[in-house]
């Protein structure tokens, strides 16, 4: 592990203290039922606020090759991101004009599931995946997939082979990299001249207004505003010329960037630009945050405790990284929850960071007689609750911890 004294993206020090998550398991370090006995390990979690460029951000960085090595997270086991995936796909192919003569790559790009949508329509498609276990079955299932981290490097060496992409798709990937700079220098070097990166991450608005902090974890470096979007992207001589805000993970932004100067920047953009003037360097907007993620979880935990109390057995639905962080941070284990499910086969009969929760598949709750759920994976509750419509049917209900503790 290594930590940083100075932003990211901008280089700006000292850095101002957010908040203090304690020293957590890796959030996707699923454990076997065999290693239960054995020191799991912990690093510190601080998030931390650049005031000069506004790029929120956490101290700590781990090993790239010890968190995405060997991934167990598959985009395809959600139905709402394949098809949240193919609806972008498809909105680009039109605008963009995009056929046989054009390549689509996307970074990070799991087991194809974005990809697949423009290898459908006879679209040259190249994915660079560093899980190895991913890349392989991406490729397996005809998704052309690189296991590579995506970085100057890996682009220069594709660029070499004569890839050059007129769409390139960065979903929830500058979350994650430790080598920013690098990543973005990628970006103009595998960027054809007219086309397009599309960078989708959670937007942080939105994360502090609905106190998303169970998006805080090891792998998620950075959280973004357009303000420190545009600073990152501007030291590579490239300029987002649109941005959209969408819903998916709690509430994103997708940007559209083109090599500078070579578009017009819409209306869309300098409005956002302005109106985060007024929070997105401004350190108490970050420490009310974190008061009210305190509250929340004295809330929370009295919930389970009084239903527990009262003789009712609780589980967790999703195995995520960010039931792990708010599992961790909030204390809550065995003492009030009986197992995780959860959909991906990969992940059932494992054991989930911090807690040794077993994680068994989504119909254990009705053969174990769970009468509630606390849904870890809020942010597609109504896609999970439609699925579990049998659990719900026989008196099963859910609790959604995020914004606030709802029972549904």
């Amino acid at each position: 592990m290594a930590r940083i004294t100075s932003c990211r993206s901008c280089s700006h020090a000292p850095l101002s203290m957010v908040m203090d998550l304690g020293t957590t398991p890796l959030a996707n370090a699923l454990r076997r039922p065999e290693q239960a006995a054995e020191r799991e390990a912990r690093f510190p979690l601080e998030l931390v606020l650049c005031e000069a460029c506004g790029l929120v951000q956490i101290l700590e960085t781990v090993d790239p090759e010890t968190l995405f090595g060997h991934y167990l997270y598959f985009s395809s086991f959600s139905d709402a991101m394949v098809s949240h995936a193919k609806q972008l796909v498809d909105r680009l192919v039109e605008k963009r004009a995009l056929g046989a003569a054009n390549l689509a790559m996307e970074i990070a790009s799991n087991d194809g599931y974005l990809l697949q949508h423009y290898a459908a329509q006879g679209i040259p498609v190249l994915g660079v995946e560093p899980a190895r276990n991913i890349a392989a079955h991406a490729n397996a299932k005809g998704i052309r997939t690189d296991c590579a981290f995506f970085n100057a490097a890996t682009a220069e060496r594709l660029r070499s082979e004569g890839h050059l992409a007129d769409v390139i798709h960065a979903n929830n990937v500058l979350a994650h990299v430790a080598d920013l700079h690098g990543v973005v220098a990628g970006f103009k070097i595998m960027l054809a001249p007219g086309g397009r990166v599309v960078s989708e991450s959670p937007y942080l608005k939105a994360m502090l207004d609905h106190l998303e902090f169970d998006t805080i974890y090891h792998e998620h470096l950075c959280y973004y505003s357009l303000s420190a979007l545009q600073t990152l992207f501007a030291q590579h001589a490239l300029e987002i010329v649109d941005v959209e805000q969408i819903e998916i993970h709690g509430g994103s932004l997708r940007v559209f960037v083109a090599h500078l100067g070579e578009a017009p920047v819409s209306q869309a953009v300098v409005a956002m630009l302005h109106a985060e003037q007024s929070w997105s360097r401004n350190l108490s907007s970050y420490r009310q945050f974190a008061d009210r993620v305190s509250a929340l979880g004295t809330k929370l935990v009295a919930t389970l405790a009084e239903l527990k109390a009262s003789g009712k057995r609780i589980a967790a639905y999703g195995a995520s990284a960010k039931g792990a962080t708010l599992l961790n941070y909030f204390g809550i284990g065995k003492q009030y929850l009986e197992f995780i499910v959860d959909r991906s086969t990969v992940k059932q009969g494992l054991l989930a960071p911090g807690t040794d929760l077993m994680i068994l598949p989504p119909n254990a709750l009705l053969e174990q007689n769970i009468d509630y759920a606390l849904l870890l994976t809020w942010n597609f509750a109504e896609e999970i609750i439609a699925q579990q419509k049998e659990f719900s049917d026989a008196g099963g209900q859910f609790i959604v911890p995020i914004p606030d503790v709802l029972v549904r």
